[in-house]
């Protein structure tokens, strides 16, 4: 560690380790430590029509809109699910380095920080509030489960997201932008007009609304 501005620090190094420890096997105890962190970060989708964990057909869905981070989920409390129109009916388990959500298998908006929601008026429309993070290693497994239940033909899908406006790359000085403010990304499927400028290059989006 640095004691004082400048100072050249020597990274720690491998170098001359004698081939024992580099070569070294991992014991049954690591591969059951490693089995059961693996067990336990597995994700558990828990929808309301599947009863008992029985094979169901795969959900009609026609528009699915997922609000992934605090600000979306929030955004869509405010502004959508503040009403009795809406009911749960799904909820996502998962355990990680920042994320602990109830082992009930009971669908309560307290057990979990990831519920589904569909609109009651119209069992197709669902929507997914996302406030839990959901790290690297989990990504596919919950795209993989939640999508798995759906039926895929005539789905649109529309994911909510924020970061900072300091993560924001323009030519302008980000001081002078107002915000918030809102970009978007299609698909070349997607041919409906776009509610607002699209994102410009070479901003990217991350995580699990890239995923």
């Amino acid at each position: 560690m640095a004691t004082f501005f400048g100072e050249v620090v020597v990274a720690p190094s491998r170098a001359g380790l004698d081939e024992e420890e580099e070569a070294r096997e991992e014991t049954p105890e690591d591969r059951e430590i490693r089995r059961e962190i693996e067990k336990k970060r597995e994700i558990d989708v828990l929808w309301t029509w599947q009863a008992g964990g029985c094979a169901q057909e795969p959900l009609v869905c026609s528009r699915f809109i997922v609000a992934i981070g605090r600000n979306a989920a929030a955004f869509l409390s405010s502004f959508i699910l503040d009403s009795v129109c809406w009911e749960v009916v799904g909820v996502v388990k998962l355990w990680n380095e920042w994320c602990r959500t109830s082992s009930t298998t009971n669908v309560l908006p307290t057990d979990s920080f990831c519920l589904f929601y569909r609109l009651i008026s119209d069992p197709t429309v669902l929507l997914c509030q996302c406030s839990c993070y959901v790290a690297e290693d989990q990504q596919f497994q919950w795209l993989e489960k939640v999508f798995g239940s759906m039926q895929k033909k005539g789905l649109q899908v529309t994911i909510l997201s924020t970061c900072p406006v300091a993560d924001y790359k323009t030519q302008e000085s980000t001081l002078t932008l107002v915000s918030p403010f809102l970009k978007a990304l299609k698909t070349k499927e997607f041919q409906e007009p776009v509610c607002c400028p699209l994102l410009e290059q070479p901003n990217i989006v991350r995580d699990l609304p890239a995923a």
